[in-house]
């Protein structure tokens, strides 16, 4: 029940600062900013939509297979994908780039900025999904622009079924290739954000767009998700969360409860909820990818959450 995720592989590097960026940034003078913040606390993360799909999959004793692209200095990685036993097969290392990167300085009002490094993730396209062998679904997650582009049309041409999962390199394309992403996928996972974004671009609504696919998923936080499929709409509930810590990569936890239950043939109402679980589970911790509930300890959340085991 192998799922192919085709996507990015990324290092976070997350800095704190302890001061408050109004009080450093001086409002008629931000036409010739030279400033430097003094952040005492700093970690490293391992991110990436591809990897943190892949690490919550592997959770759930799913078989994530990743196809992405790293650079020369990803041995970190690909050490990591190794000790979780997530092959890294379809990994393509370009020796003339680094890994993907954001640099993230966070002040004391959890303001951000944000600088990002693409680097390996434009070589993307150089992946092809025949390399794969086969595979039940796939997922066509934010990525270099053409390798998302690339994915989808070679996942279309092969009869294999994929979500596409836009996220945040949705504003990369226009109404027209939208319509085309939508028009090759057999599911459609976007948060509420996106929909309302996907909407105005393409000039289609959710119920439109739900018609062109399998199944539309509209992820709307602690209000749950919809997903619409079969010209009904089916609601699902929001799991509370232990704590809210960090939100970072909840997204990319939901998505893989999405592929353990399609691949796995469970219905939707199941498929949906165990996909908030895991949304709910991960922003409980810290960074993208430190939660580690074992799969007991998932089968017991949901249980508890619905009355029921998946």
């Amino acid at each position: 029940m192998t799922s192919l995720i085709c996507g990015s592989l990324a290092f976070d590097t997350i800095m704190l600062f302890q001061g408050r960026f109004s009080d450093a940034l001086l409002a008629d003078q931000l036409h010739k900013i030279n400033v430097a913040f003094l952040v005492p606390e700093i970690r490293r993360e391992f991110g990436g939509c591809a990897g943190n799909i892949a690490y919550n999959l592997k959770l759930l004793q799913g078989d994530p297979l990743i196809m992405a692209t790293i650079g020369q200095d990803g041995a970190p990685y690909l050490e990591r994908l190794d000790r979780m036993q997530i092959s890294r097969r379809c990994i393509r290392t370009i020796e003339t780039s680094y890994t993907a990167q954001a640099f993230i300085t966070t002040d004391a009002d959890s303001n951000q900025i944000t600088a990002f490094h693409p680097g390996a993730m434009a070589m993307a396209h150089q992946n092809r999904i025949a390399d794969a062998g086969p595979v039940k679904l796939a997922i066509v997650a934010p990525d270099g622009r053409d390798g998302m582009l690339q994915h989808a049309t070679d996942c279309a041409e092969r009869g294999l079924p994929f979500i596409f999962d836009p996220g945040q390199g949705l504003p990369m394309f226009a109404g027209p290739e939208l319509e085309r992403f939508i028009e090759l996928a057999t599911y459609v996972a976007v948060n509420d954000y996106e929909a309302e974004l996907l909407t105005q671009r393409t000039g289609l609504t959710l119920e439109k767009i739900a018609e062109r696919v399998s199944a539309l998923i509209v992820t709307r936080g602690e209000q749950g998700a919809e997903i619409y499929t079969g010209g009904k709409r089916i609601d699902i509930p929001c799991v509370r969360a232990d704590k809210v810590v960090d939100p970072t990569g909840c997204g990319d936890a939901f998505r893989a409860g999405l592929l353990y239950g399609l691949t796995n043939d469970m219905d939707w109402a199941t498929t949906g909820r165990l996909a908030s679980l895991m949304g709910a589970i991960k922003i409980a911790s810290q960074g993208p990818q430190n939660h580690a509930p074992s799969r007991d300890e998932i089968e017991d959340r949901f249980q508890k959450a619905f009355g029921y085991r998946f």
